[in-house]
């Protein structure tokens, strides 16, 4: 059984200005087609958790039970967790990475070039393509925007603290209700 450990901000507090960036950033994007958002690979990292069991389930017990087997249950403190990127978009799913410590600048260099590199040639062949991530700073390093250039690739810009804009949350969702 597994759960996300973190829960999805479904309305992320922001401040007048990521406001308005990101009324800009939607007033922007509100005519685009099918098939431009088509062309975006939408990407982002991810943390399970590993646990067993019923997840905030009561014992009910009389008086003098306390200590008993049947009414005690066993839990873990700090459960196993697991890290991933993936990427998505119109065309489908790449495969996922998994991360091991934290992620910087040059790790997560090696997650676009080792997943999302194949993943966009899976996707979209010879095609152009957007890549979209958010602004964790890992992805926003200068060393990182090099290496997008370096390669060629576009980057949608994205305002801050928007992971509710990013249809790849949905599919975490999934992941999520699949390990439970």
């Amino acid at each position: 059984m597994g759960y996300r450990c973190r829960i999805p901000q479904v309305k992320p507090l922001l401040n007048q200005k990521q406001r308005q960036k990101r009324l800009t950033w939607a007033t922007e994007k509100q005519h685009w087609t099918v098939a431009q958002w088509s062309k975006v690979l939408f990407s982002d990292e991810s943390k399970f958790c590993m646990s067993f069991g019923n997840q905030g389930a009561r014992v009910w017990r009389k008086t003098g039970e306390r200590e008993m087997p049947k009414c005690l249950k066993s839990s873990v403190k700090y459960p196993q967790s697991v890290m991933v990127w993936g990427a998505m978009s119109a065309a489908g799913v790449g495969p996922l990475c998994f991360i091991k410590g934290r992620v910087n600048a040059a790790s997560y260099q090696e997650i676009l070039e080792h997943f999302m590199l194949p993943s966009a040639e899976k996707l979209y062949g010879d095609e152009d393509f957007i890549f979209q991530h958010d602004l964790a700073p890992a992805h926003s390093a200068k060393t990182t925007g090099k290496w997008f250039t370096d390669h060629g690739i576009t980057v949608l810009n994205w305002p801050a603290n928007s992971p509710d804009l990013n249809p790849i949350e949905n599919l975490w969702d999934i992941v999520e209700k699949k390990m439970s």
